[in-house]
Parts: structure tokens; C-alpha cells; sequence
């Protein structure tokens, strides 16, 4: 399986693992393949396999999987990529195979000579690779033609009869960073698409928010698919920033963009097989038929405002922080920010440094970790200018981190929680002393748990922490009563006099624009997006292995989601381009394990 002629005593383990493996698969034997994983084992695929987004546990869920997957699919060729490596017990190493219509990656680890983690992923379509490298376009037609368009001329006929006089076979609803990014993916593959956004311009999501906002994750985690951020780029980047870098790529991978544009109903055609999407452009409506349809609304939808008693009475202005302009209007005035996460802590502290009296209404415990420290700690070792120079590739510590089962990533967290924990607990300890209501987690995993199962429970602290700890922040512990006229009034009697309540109080499923789009009984039938099923707060049960609904087929034919941090919507777009190229050629993609409903919305 190697090519190496010395073979060290880790490089023999995994090659007779995976030549035993090989031939169970070629003679068509699931119960033999499924011997050769531990008892506790998981197998991650990422359409390879499945046509989904699909993790199998132990023995049983691998022989199930192959014994509906293995005569399609006809996987070949496997073969180690790099040296495998061995560390407190594991051994582990990088693959490529292809199967019937794809060449594809994988990664094993093993313990004691059996399979404890395995991920598969589709990389390309066979007769449908990505126009990259050796296989670029041209750009010109050499020698006399005089037919001959110019790239400009080509450029503005697709856009005036795309949605006019053909059809596109993809929408995608949302123009941010995951719409983007979807749609580079699907102009690579030469998939018909049309991104659909309501306001004006590319990065206008970010420019509108207030201008203090900034990206949290560091730029080695942020980049978007085929155009990297230059190296001078700031390790965080600023929303006005980031915002002209959406418009940019946007020109520069030729999407077709849909601005100024909203997306007002949706209908799927069953016996057609497609949609039809009534948008709003330039004053008129315009009916799109296209065959997919793509929500990328990010990884929530509408947001989420509570609707306290008395807010109609209230005399002083009142908004989400989806649409807080920023401090500059309230310097001297008196600001409550109900919520305790990102965007609160954000706009406390932009409104404290210019001159508001600000209080922070903390309604439930936050997790707390110091952005220096969770870089370090957290992200180093796979998004970091010292992994880069070590020779990680941001398509490397995308792979790594995805060969990770979402079962076992929770125990492996809590020692990083643990060490942030023990290094900052000086940070923690005057935090907690301010009154602050701090936890880790109900199972002490941290941010990035809280993140996938429910979005939200967290702060990445860049400042604001230490305004709360020294009291230039105010806290105010509890649940909202109602509001009167100048005051929001706590369920204890406490009033907070206000002239600004700023509701930082999240999003809400993604599936409820669905409802608004579609109907409230494809929303049902699709079931909730994002989460689990951990069956920790605001990510109930059952256990599902993989994010709701995300990047996947569900139970509506032809509706996908799209969506997440920079990181998701980067690596998960490359699956779902994929998953959509399939069937735009005809591709037979039969899913195993298309997900079931267990909670509505």
C-alpha cells in the first residue's frame, strides 16, 4: 500500500490494516471489513460513501453502511499518502482511494491493529474536476476568429440571460461568506447558480453591523476556498475589512450575484422536480425555476427579539444588535444590553469607550475564554502562523480537525478547557468575583462545543471582560420583567433606568425562514437545523452524530442548508458542491442515512 521501501513498524501496522481492509471490500464482505474497526469505533463520511454527511458507530453501524453503500460506491486504490505517525498508543495516517465516480482522502487511526477513527471524503468528480492548476482555463481563443467574444462580453451575456432566458440549476438564498463561498465552489464545477441577496452589495451583512464588530477567530482559520488572505493580513479581521474582501472575491471567482434582491416565496414542484422562487429585483418580481435550492442565511436565521411587557410604552430607542449602528449617537446616555454573549460584550464595550453608562443584563451563565489564550491553546497547533511554518496547510487542519468524530470530541476538549482554565484562573476568579455568571459547559468541554450544539453560550473575550471585572461594565444578574417608560425592571423589583435597550439576544433555527419562504410544513417536515442531540441545553435529544441538517440532504427534496464560521462554510461547501454536481449530471447518489425528523423547529 506504500511506497517507501524500509517500512517502520507504524508504517506496517497501518498498511496490513488497510490491505485486509481493501480486500474485504473488493470481495463484497461488510461483516469482515466492520471486524477490522474496534468495538468503539466511528467512521466519518463525507460523501464518499453515503452521499451525506454521515458518521457510523461501532461494528454494527459500519457492516450496516457498507452493506447498503459498498456495491455503488466500489472503493479502490487505497493507498497512504505520507508517513504515518504513532502517538500514546494511536497510530494514524493519510490515505486516497477512488471509488466508481470520485477520487477521495481519508484518515485512520488505529489501536492495537484495529480502526478506532476513520474518515472518508469525496474530493472530485470524476469527468467533473475543478478547472484548477493544469487544468485552467485559457482565457483566450489564439488565432483569427471573427465570431470572437471578449471575456467581458461573455461575462455580461451570462448575466443577462441567466434567470431571464435560462434557467439557473442552483439558488442559493443568503449573499454572505457561506453563499459566497458556495457559489465559488459551484463555478468551479460549472453548476448554473444564482446567489440571492437583499442588500445591496457583497459584505454589506458585515457593513452594516456596528463598527466595532470584528472576526473572533484568527485569519488562518478564516480563509475562503482559492483565494487565500495575503499575508499581511491582520490576525483579526475588521468588519468594513472583511466586508471588501466578500465584494472583491466576489468579482474575482465571476459569481453571479443577485443584489438588492429579496426572496419572497418558494414552492417545490415535486412531479417537475424543482423549485419556484418568486424574487424581488429592481422593483420587479422575477420567477426563478432552478432544481436546488440553497438557504445560507448563516448557521441561524431571523433574529430573535423578545417581546417583554411594556416595550411598546417604552420612550428611548430600542433594537436587536443585528441592527445596533454602533456607539457614536449614545455618548452620555444610559444603555441596558440584555444578553451576555459575543454581541453584548461587544457593544458594552464600544458604548462604554464612547461615554455611555452601560449595563449588562446577564440572564443565564456565559463561558468566557481570553482570545490570546484560546489561539494559543485551542488553535494553535492547526491555525497558527507556527503551524504554517511547520508545514500545515489550511486544507490540512481542515481535514484533521473533520477526522475528529463529533461522539469522542467533547472528552478531548476538556483538557484544553482544563489547561485554559488553570492558565487564566486569575482572569476567572476576578471575573467571577464582579458577579459574573461563568460556566464551561454542562460536561466542562468549552466554546467550541457550546458552538456546535447550540450557537451561542459563549463569549471570545477581546476586552470586555476585564470592563466587567473592574465594574466600568455594570452587571445585572436575572430575568427581564417588563419595560416601562424610561426602565427596563428585573423580576426582582431592580430598575435599570434606560435611554437605549440593545436586545443581544441571538437568532433563531434556520429552518424559520424556511417557514416564512416555503411554508410552515416544509419547515416541520425538514426539522430543526444546527446541534447534535447532546441533550445539553438548547440541543436536545436524540444523539444525531452530525449538524442537523447542515451541508446534507433532508427530508424536503432538493432544499439544503449552507452555512457556520469562515472554517465550515470553507470546508463543507467543497461536499455540498459536490453532493449538487452529482445530481445536475445524473449522477446515481443513493443517501444512506438521510436524517430523521425529532424536533420540528
Amino acid at each position: 500500500m506504500s511506497s517507501t521501501a524500509a517500512r517502520t513498524p507504524i508504517a506496517a501496522e497501518i498498511d496490513q490494516w488497510l490491505a485486509r481492509f481493501d480486500e474485504a471490500l473488493t470481495r463484497g464482505d461488510p461483516a469482515g471489513a466492520a471486524e477490522l474497526f474496534a468495538p468503539e469505533s466511528y467512521w466519518r463520511d463525507l460523501a464518499a460513501f453515503t452521499w451525506n454527511i454521515k458518521t457510523v458507530e461501532g461494528r454494527t453501524g459500519v457492516r450496516e453502511m457498507l452493506e447498503h453503500t459498498l456495491a455503488g460506491t466500489k472503493p479502490r486504490g487505497w493507498r497512504v499518502t505520507e508517513e504515518p505517525t504513532a502517538a500514546d498508543g494511536v497510530s494514524e495516517a493519510w490515505l486516497q482511494f477512488e471509488t466508481e465516480v470520485g477520487r477521495c482522502s481519508g484518515h485512520v487511526r488505529l489501536i492495537d491493529g484495529q480502526a478506532w477513527t476513520f474518515l472518508t471524503a469525496l474530493d472530485e468528480l470524476k469527468g467533473h474536476e475543478e478547472r484548477l492548476g493544469s487544468r485552467r482555463p485559457k482565457g483566450v481563443e489564439h488565432g483569427a476568429n471573427p465570431e470572437r467574444n471578449s471575456w467581458l462580453e461573455e461575462r455580461r451575456r451570462e448575466a443577462d440571460e441567466l434567470g431571464i432566458t435560462t434557467q439557473p440549476y442552483v439558488v442559493i438564498v443568503g449573499g454572505g461568506q457561506g453563499g459566497i463561498a458556495l457559489g465559488a465552489r459551484l463555478r468551479q464545477l460549472r453548476v448554473p447558480t444564482i446567489i440571492v441577496e437583499r442588500n445591496a452589495r457583497p459584505g454589506d451583512s458585515w457593513r452594516k453591523r456596528y463598527k466595532s464588530l470584528c472576526l473572533h477567530d484568527p485569519v488562518w482559520y478564516d480563509h475562503l476556498p482559492y483565494v487565500k488572505f495575503p499575508p499581511n493580513w491582520p490576525v483579526f479581521s475588521p468588519k468594513d475589512k472583511i466586508a471588501d474582501w466578500l465584494e472583491m472575491y466576489t468579482r474575482v471567482m465571476e459569481l453571479n450575484y443577485w443584489g438588492s434582491t429579496t426572496a419572497k416565496r418558494a414552492s417545490y414542484d415535486a412531479q417537475a422536480g424543482e423549485w419556484e422562487v418568486v424574487v424581488e429585483r429592481e422593483g420587479s418580481e422575477i420567477t426563478l425555476r432552478p432544481q436546488q435550492l440553497v438557504v445560507a442565511t448563516g448557521m441561524s436565521g431571523r433574529p430573535h427579539t423578545p417581546r417583554f411587557p411594556g416595550v411598546e410604552s417604552f420612550q428611548g430607542e430600542q433594537h436587536h444588535s443585528s441592527a445596533h449602528p454602533g456607539p457614536d449617537a449614545y455618548r452620555g446616555k444610559r444603555a441596558v444590553v440584555i444578553g451576555s454573549n459575543n454581541s453584548a460584550h461587544d457593544i458594552c464595550a464600544a458604548l462604554w469607550e464612547h461615554g455611555a453608562d452601560v449595563t449588562m443584563v446577564q440572564r443565564s451563565s456565559t463561558h468566557v475564554v481570553r482570545s490570546d489564550t484560546l489561539m494559543e491553546v485551542a488553535l494553535g497547533a492547526l491555525y497558527s502562523e507556527e503551524a504554517v511554518a511547520g508545514g500545515m496547510s489550511t486544507e490540512k487542519a481542515d481535514m484533521t480537525f473533520a477526522s475528529i468524530p463529533y461522539r469522542i470530541m467533547a472528552d478531548l476538549q476538556v483538557p484544553v478547557y482544563a489547561e485554559i482554565r488553570e492558565r487564566d484562573a486569575e482572569f476567572y476568579r476576578r471575573l467571577e468575583a464582579a458577579g459574573f455568571q461563568h460556566d464551561w459547559g454542562e460536561d466542562e468541554s468549552g466554546l467550541f462545543m457550546k458552538y456546535l450544539r447550540r450557537a451561542s453560550g459563549y463569549y471570545i473575550d477581546v476586552g470586555a471582560s476585564e470592563l466587567v471585572a473592574g465594574g466600568q461594565i455594570k452587571l445585572q444578574p436575572g430575568q427581564v420583567d417588563h419595560l416601562t417608560g424610561d426602565a427596563v425592571v428585573m423580576e426582582d423589583g431592580t430598575e435599570l433606568p434606560a435611554d437605549l435597550v440593545v436586545y443581544a439576544t441571538g437568532y433563531e433555527s434556520m429552518n424559520g425562514f424556511v417557514a416564512d419562504l416555503i411554508s410552515p410544513e416544509v419547515a416541520d417536515r425538514v426539522g430543526k437545523v444546527w446541534g447534535l442531540g447532546s441533550g445539553t441545553a438548547k440541543d436536545p435529544g436524540p444523539w444525531e452524530g452530525e449538524q442537523r441538517n447542515m451541508w446534507k440532504p433532508t427530508q424536503q427534496p432538493g432544499l439544503w442548508f449552507h452555512g457556520g464560521n469562515l472554517h465550515q462554510s470553507r470546508h463543507y461547501s467543497l461536499y455540498l458542491a459536490l453532493q449538487l454536481k452529482a445530481r445536475e449530471q445524473g449522477i446515481e447518489s443513493p443517501v444512506y442515512g438521510l436524517q430523521e425528523v425529532h424536533h420540528a423547529r
